[in-house]
């Protein structure tokens, strides 16, 4: 394998851990396409709800399938989800719909149905995916793999200002159980739980900010690459 030749990144993590944040900067520095596995689930669980189906029922989530149309187009900050040709970026960002997420990703049928749409995104030059089982299941010969963590008070917080700077009311407190409650769900899961990969680079953003967790990412690429 030359240097030349395309390859995956993956930045897996918890929710609020700003894994998001981070593969965003690593694939603009990068030029390289970029998978924001967790919209997909979002979207998914968006789907779902608008057709009443039961998040709790596999069988019901995995008949949405059957028509699930979307798209991503590029944005100012991340890319712009498309649900039926609609924006949906609003509702997306609702902290209600990453309960949702959770719940329809837990589905050992759906995670299945989903592999072939998320490995998809990988054209040259190649592809920075950001999720919660990217370097264990997804792309498991990725040639980097990292796992951004940091404190439940921190990504709380972190979430918090997220939320009130787009404008929606939000509290530290729930927002902690909420994070508590999805991480238990994530890691206690039958098929693919949240765990870094063996070979992953864990990295502990609770004293970092953005900039010093992407050069440090950027920086593990370069030399190594």
């Amino acid at each position: 394998m030359t240097n030349d030749e395309a390859f995956v990144v993956t930045i897996d993590g918890p929710s609020g851990s700003g894994k998001g944040s981070l593969a965003l900067q690593v694939a603009r520095e990068l030029d390289f396409h970029l998978l924001d596995s967790g919209a997909i689930y979002r979207l998914l669980a968006l789907k779902s709800i608008r057709q009443n189906a039961d998040l709790d029922q596999e069988n019901e989530v995995i008949a949405v399938l059957d028509d699930f149309d979307i798209d991503f187009e590029p944005g100012d900050e991340l890319p712009v989800p498309f649900l039926d040709g609609q924006d949906v970026s609003a509702e997306l960002r609702q902290e209600t719909m990453g309960e949702a997420a959770s719940r329809v990703a837990r589905h050992a049928g759906v995670r299945r149905c989903l592999l072939d749409l998320q490995r998809s995104f990988f054209q040259p030059p190649g592809l920075v995916a950001d999720g919660r089982d990217m370097g264990t299941v997804v792309f498991p010969e990725a040639r980097f793999k990292f796992f951004l963590n940091a404190s439940i008070e921190i990504r709380a917080q972190r979430r918090y200002k997220q939320l009130i700077n787009m404008g929606l009311s939000a509290s530290i407190p729930q927002l902690q159980a909420d994070i508590a409650e999805r991480d238990e769900r994530d890691q206690s899961r039958s098929t693919s739980p949240l765990r870094p990969a063996e070979d992953a680079l864990v990295v502990d953003s609770s004293l970092l900010d953005l900039t010093q967790v992407t050069e440090l990412v950027l920086s593990h690429i370069r030399e190594n690459r």
